[in-house]
């Protein structure tokens, strides 16, 4: 048999660099823990025979099915790389250089990237001791600012602020400050904590809505993200879209999805509870965690040292310069390696 030739070994290279689908120890992206299902998967394998043909100019196929499932219009939803790519899209549309830009401390790792990527001043303004957001700091910070973003939940602590203070907080944001409301958790948020976002951009008009399907929908590869806010300024953000954009399997993957809709949310609650019961393991070892709504848990820092106790395990989580630690939810497996590395670390710190 002749030996493989180079193109074979460069693809078999390439395959075996790619992630695990499934990795117990992989709890540093907020990643879902499960691979696509199996009609998901179906359809995308449909799709890719099509690989040799452009996408439309412009995604308006999928646009409008997303905002047919938001319930919204269609000109009010942008795509975009993920969220992130979004968020990006946003920045370049509506800011200059030198404009502040507030965010919180910590918050999700891109948005300082995205600040000096757009050549903004970022303004951090630190979380309370709960991981909630300081909204009456944020809206002192945002008088002369022309970005601020509220993160819900939160990310990195999982938190999520009332209805009632997040409305409270858009009213004191002077209309000419885009607001990133960042919603890329919002399927593990419980329904009587969501907020009516399709009436919200109606009321609000300087409001950006963020989701993506690289988290819930488990489709983070993928890169699908969208946003929606009101007319005008969705047509601003349209303006910016990048033609060719989205793969040409975007649509299919967001449409099988919608399909799944009913597998997809048992995922959801199968996420739900593991987070809940390592939440609750992890308080009966006396640890605190703040009280999240997304698909990781949050522990500031404590006495023990999470990067040893974490980095000594094999187990890949995200550290924060302020000492506290995010770790994803994954199954089973994923919560016995995070309490047995905890328990081992609390005991020896306690002795």
């Amino acid at each position: 048999m002749a030996a493989p030739g180079p193109a074979a070994s460069i693809a078999a290279e390439a395959l075996d660099a790619l992630p695990g689908a499934v990795d117990p120890f992989a709890l540093s992206l907020n990643e879902n823990p499960f691979p696509p299902l199996p009609s998901v998967r179906s359809a995308l394998m449909e799709s890719i025979d099509v690989a040799n043909r452009y996408p439309e100019f412009l995604p308006t196929r999928l646009r409008a099915l997303i905002a047919a499932r938001i319930g919204v219009r269609d000109e009010q939803v942008v795509l975009g790389q993920g969220a992130t790519g979004v968020a990006l899209q946003v920045l370049q549309a509506v800011t200059t250089s030198g404009d502040r830009m507030v965010i919180t401390a910590p918050t999700f790792d891109g948005y300082p990237i995205f600040a000096r990527m757009a050549r903004l001043v970022p303004v951090m303004v630190p979380l309370d001791r709960h991981g909630h957001h300081d909204l009456d700091a944020m809206a002192d910070a945002v008088s002369d600012a022309r970005v601020v973003v509220l993160c819900r939940p939160h990310n990195p602590t999982g938190t999520v602020e009332s209805v009632a203070d997040v409305e409270r907080f858009l009213t004191r944001v002077p209309r000419d400050t885009v607001v990133l409301l960042d919603e890329a958790y919002v399927e593990f948020v419980a329904p009587q904590y969501r907020l009516d976002t399709a009436a919200l951009v109606g009321r609000f008009p300087n409001v950006v809505v963020l989701r993506t399907f690289s988290k819930a929908y488990g489709l983070a590869g993928l890169r699908i993200g969208y946003g929606f806010g009101a007319p005008d300024l969705a047509k601003t953000l349209w303006s910016m879209q990048l033609p060719f954009g989205m793969s040409v399997t975007s649509a299919v993957a967001v449409a099988a999805s919608y399909d799944a809709e009913a597998q997809l949310r048992q995922r959801i609650r199968l996420i739900g509870g593991e987070r809940r019961y390592l939440r609750r393991r992890l308080q009966a070892m006396g640890i605190y965690c703040t009280d999240g709504h997304a698909n990781f848990i949050y522990m500031p820092a404590a006495g023990p040292s999470w990067p040893a106790v974490f980095d000594d395990a094999g187990l890949q989580v995200r550290h924060y310069p302020d000492g506290g630690v995010r770790v994803t939810v994954g199954g089973r497996p994923s919560t016995r390696a995070v309490l047995a590395a905890v328990a081992k670390s609390w005991q020896n710190t306690r002795r």
